[in-house]
């Protein structure tokens, strides 16, 4: 059966970050994940995972500057050397806060400059892979949609599956965000059907609005049920902004968990 991790980056956010631990493990989740831990020291954050029993089972690659609105920079020729310290920093993190996979965000590239993307894309990501596997660890590369972030560079499953080929690393999977895949691509039942011997990590959301599971077009009951049916034993991100509240919002976490 899938398991659930919340998202500290969009869950608890009226708490402090380091608060949210605990609020996670309090509201029944299995274990968290965030966008990026590197505001606040390892040892901290290990600290509050040890203290809630928990375990962070993912957390990004540094993506550059987010308020200035980088959305990743593995894509970006001209950053290579940035990227390859964030890698770094990214395992030490890892390390400290016992999480086994990290993923990476392409960034928005110029579309005038779509081969030097590809191939710096390429070239970060054997950097990064090599580096992790020494590390015992996996890398992910998620796609996003262009709604959401115009231009970025990798938005389609099929393209995210075309640059795992291309690296060729065994630690290299697909994280696969039902919302984004939603937006982009649909016919999500068959994507998870095809896609699961090479997906690492799952992401839920509804759209639209990204709120949770429930709120919007996407059948979650049955798209569960279906992972249960295909074996995905893995860990569900909830990656989404609640409607209201993130307690009030959890409804849907209960009645999925009784219906397996």
């Amino acid at each position: 059966m899938p398991k659930f991790a919340a998202n500290l980056s969009m869950l608890f956010t009226e708490l402090p970050f380091l608060d949210r631990i605990a609020a996670a493990a309090a509201a029944g989740f299995d274990a968290v994940e965030c966008q990026f831990p590197y505001e606040y020291p390892a040892g901290d954050i290990a600290r509050r995972l040890e203290d809630s029993r928990i375990g962070m089972v993912l957390h990004n690659l540094p993506a550059g500057d987010w308020g200035a609105g980088d959305r990743g920079i593995a894509a970006l020729p001209q950053r290579r050397t940035e990227f390859r310290d964030g890698v770094g920093r990214a395992i030490e993190y890892a390390r400290a806060l016992g999480c086994p996979r990290l993923n990476c965000l392409a960034g928005i590239a110029v579309p005038a400059r779509h081969a030097q993307a590809h191939d710096a894309l390429i070239d970060n990501l054997r950097f990064a892979a090599g580096a992790l596997a020494q590390a015992g660890l996996e890398l992910l590369i998620e796609p996003v949609n262009t709604r959401d972030a115009p231009g970025f560079f990798v938005n389609r499953s099929r393209q995210a599956i075309a640059v795992i080929d291309a690296v060729g690393a065994a630690n290299l999977r697909l994280q696969f965000d039902l919302y984004h895949a939603q937006v982009m691509e649909g016919d999500l039942a068959t994507s998870l059907q095809t896609l699961l011997p090479r997906i690492g990590h799952i992401q839920v959301a509804d759209n639209p609005g990204r709120h949770e599971p429930g709120t919007g077009e996407i059948n979650y009951a049955f798209l569960f049920k279906h992972l249960d049916t295909l074996g995905y034993d893995g860990w569900v991100g909830c990656e989404y902004r609640p409607l209201t509240t993130t307690l009030a919002g959890l409804a849907w976490l209960a009645e999925h968990r009784v219906a397996r």
